[in-house]
């Protein structure tokens, strides 16, 4: 995959001490990743970066909206997202990246891209099931809505299911209550 420069970081040049970095994600970047879930994205990404003298630490903080498809209507909605990360940049004798909160590169690497972790960071802050808010506060008027009103089962009243119910089922119940 290509990587795209807005999202290296040449921490070679950078004083020891704390940098800020803002991004701002929008759709053409899943694009990118041809990441199609989402309709639209609007997001902001604050990155604090403390370089040390052995190690870096990165702190990623998301918020903003995705445009997604309601799983239940179809309907096109925003889903509010904020979401945190936390990265430890240290180096070794090769790239080791097995460990979630660690990411090992060889020494003399001089700058380190993060758009994998940005990507990651908001497809994890999506949540799983998506639900229009006019669903849950039923204020949505969806033709999809309707026509699932209309196929669910019915749940009868409480005198209609004891009408039902076979006579002989009562003398065995008085069985179980005469011990």
């Amino acid at each position: 995959m290509k990587l795209l420069k807005e999202f290296t970081i040449p921490f070679v040049g950078l004083k020891i001490g704390k940098h800020h970095f803002e991004y701002k994600v929008e759709q053409a970047f899943f694009e990118h990743f041809e990441y199609e879930d989402f309709n639209n994205v609007n997001i902001n990404v604050d990155l604090e970066l403390e370089k040390k003298s052995t190690l870096l630490e990165l702190h990623f903080k998301i918020s903003g909206w995705v445009n997604v498809n309601c799983d239940l209507t179809n309907e096109p909605y925003n889903q509010t997202i904020e979401n945190e990360f936390d990265l430890v940049v240290n180096f070794g004798d090769e790239y080791n990246d097995e460990n979630i909160d660690i990411l090992i590169i060889p020494h003399g690497t001089y700058e380190i891209n993060i758009q994998q972790y940005i990507y990651e960071l908001i497809i994890l802050a999506v949540p799983i099931k998506r639900l229009h808010p006019g669903v849950e506060d039923g204020t949505l008027d969806s033709e999809i809505l309707e026509k699932l009103e209309e196929l669910s089962p019915k749940l009868k009243d409480k005198k209609d299911k004891e009408e039902d119910i076979d006579p002989r089922w009562n003398t065995l119940k008085k069985l179980l209550t005469d011990k």
